[in-house]
């Protein structure tokens, strides 16, 4: 785990090393994607990261996992991240929402699946967050759909999800499609979630803690108080 003495310069960390991914990425390849995750947490880490000297445009830039409900809902992931990360230099890259209109997750899974065979998820970085239950992405203790989100039929890159602590029903990305990045990245902070991450990494049953998931596959861990 890498400690920061503060939020702003986790912030600027976890950006650069975001960056450079996509960077490598655009070296050898036309676009390069990017998957990232809502919440309070990641404001600091997208205003960075949008002043980012990359060619954007050809950058798209997905979510890891997002509520089902429109951007006009204060809920929206997409809309938080339309707000703080496409900005600035970050202006010029394509989104690519998993919310798509229909009545549910389970309805609008078939749609999303044809579109990202048609757009490969082939992740140079995705960055995650941990709730204090222990959840990452959706993958939430009591999800109803946990186990096929961690384990998918062999393609599968999204899955839909409804959990007690979930509020409403969820969209995510599949575990192997995140584990796959180039730089998987979790971005925790404050002590409590700190106190949470040493409890996952104790050890114990991933239905418990499904971070535990992610943490077996060594992802590089960005914390400050």
């Amino acid at each position: 785990m890498q400690s920061f003495p503060s939020r702003a310069a986790l912030a600027k960390a976890l950006a650069r090393d975001v960056a450079a991914a996509l960077s490598a990425r655009l070296a050898v390849q036309v676009e390069a994607m990017l998957a990232v995750s809502g919440g309070s947490t990641p404001g600091l880490f997208f205003s960075e990261l949008s002043q980012a000297a990359l060619d954007w445009s050809r950058v798209a830039v997905t979510l890891v996992d997002d509520r089902w409900v429109p951007e006009d809902s204060p809920r929206s992931n997409a809309a938080l991240v339309r707000r703080h990360l496409f900005v600035n230099n970050a202006a010029a890259a394509r989104f690519i929402p998993l919310y798509n209109g229909a009545s549910s997750p389970q309805s609008g899974l078939a749609a999303l699946e044809a579109q990202f065979a048609q757009q490969p998820l082939s992740l140079a970085a995705a960055v995650l967050g941990m709730g204090e239950d222990g959840h990452t992405a959706s993958f939430f203790p009591g999800g109803d759909r946990l186990a096929r989100a961690l384990a998918p039929v062999r393609g599968q890159n999204v899955e839909a999800l409804s959990a007690p602590n979930a509020g409403e029903p969820r969209i995510t990305l599949t575990l192997p499609v995140l584990i796959q990045a180039d730089l998987l990245a979790l971005h925790i902070e404050g002590e409590g979630k700190r106190q949470v991450l040493e409890k996952a990494l104790a050890g114990g049953p991933v239905e418990d803690m499904p971070v535990r998931a992610v943490l077996r596959h060594d992802p590089k861990i960005y914390w400050s108080p």
